[in-house]
């Protein structure tokens, strides 16, 4: 059934169901609509924005915690995902945009083969190795959709957003596990041009002009 006009908050980035997102909220517009969502105890709808416009498939969320006000009406916040939905409809009604959508979940139980969560998990401890160790999450490997919780690492939005789309949880596994080894090898290469490149490529420190 669809769910009758959900506030949607386009960002660019791609939330997914059970993971954290920090927010400031300053623009006019959308502190209006975090008013509407915490007077109501409701959700909100995060949706990709692209030089096109928003996509068609994003993810609700709940307020979980303000964790600061100001004087202006600006406020941070941390949003937690909850469940992807589909837009049907768009309204312009309010200050900010909502959608007439409608909910979905994995429609496709196939088992994972035996050695695909060992090759993503491979890759997503080899992926945050680069990370600092306070950023890195860590999974929990009994949810039955892990793979959001590994996609958390990739910061590629259009990747994320194939994800989210998804309703294969070995579907989504099998891309991650495609993904990943290229993914981090250029993510290495781009740090050790970023580290020789101040050194002239040869250790050395470029003559001063």
């Amino acid at each position: 059934m669809p769910q009758a006009l959900l506030p949607l908050f386009p960002l660019g980035v791609v939330l997914f169901p059970r993971t954290l997102l920090p927010l400031h909220i300053f623009e006019e517009r959308y502190k209006d609509m975090m008013r509407d969502v915490l007077e109501a105890q409701g959700q909100f709808g995060v949706v990709l924005a692209g030089e096109k416009g928003i996509v068609n498939t994003g993810c609700s969320a709940t307020v979980e915690k303000v964790t600061k006000r100001y004087t202006d009406g600006r406020m941070d916040l941390l949003a937690a995902g909850r469940r992807r939905f589909e837009i049907l409809e768009l309204d312009d009604e309010k200050s900010y945009l909502r959608g007439e959508v409608r909910f979905f979940d994995d429609d496709d139980f196939a088992p994972l083969p035996p050695d695909m969560q060992r090759r993503v998990l491979e890759g997503y401890n080899d992926l945050v190795q680069m990370e600092k160790p306070e950023d890195v999450m860590i999974p929990e490997l009994s949810d039955p959709q892990l793979s959001f919780q590994l996609a958390q690492a990739v910061p590629d939005v259009d990747f994320r957003q194939v994800l989210l789309s998804t309703r294969s949880e070995s579907e989504r596994m099998k891309r991650l596990a495609d993904f990943l080894p290229g993914y981090t090898s250029r993510q290495k290469q781009i740090q050790q041009m970023r580290v020789l490149a101040p050194r002239n490529g040869h250790g050395k420190w470029p003559p001063s002009i």
